[in-house]
């Protein structure tokens, strides 16, 4: 799966990359989604989570798929293991 990349931002505190989900069809033109991982303190970095503008798009299950491939593909920027950091929380608070 290929990602039009808006913004990325990548650092071994967390970051987050943001895509275009206009690609994915004229249902989601205009609208953008995130994957993003944040510092939980002590060197670690929690597991990588994903935001979208499209409203209720955790119940569609095409953004849902793009919402794993994009958490895959962040994991592979930051080179880190995607499987080992799905257990940990997201946030620290």
């Amino acid at each position: 799966m290929e990602f039009k990349v808006i913004r990325e931002k990548l650092s071994s505190r967390g970051g987050g990359i943001e895509i275009d989900l206009t690609p994915f069809g004229k249902k989601w033109e205009g609208e953008k989604m995130t994957a993003y991982q944040n510092y939980l303190g002590g060197g670690m970095l929690g597991s990588i989570a994903n935001d979208c503008t499209f409203d209720d798009w955790r119940s569609d299950k095409v953004l849902e798929i793009i919402a794993t491939n994009l958490r895959k593909y962040f994991a592979e920027l930051m080179e880190i293991d995607y499987e080992e950091h799905k257990s940990r929380p997201v946030s620290a608070y």
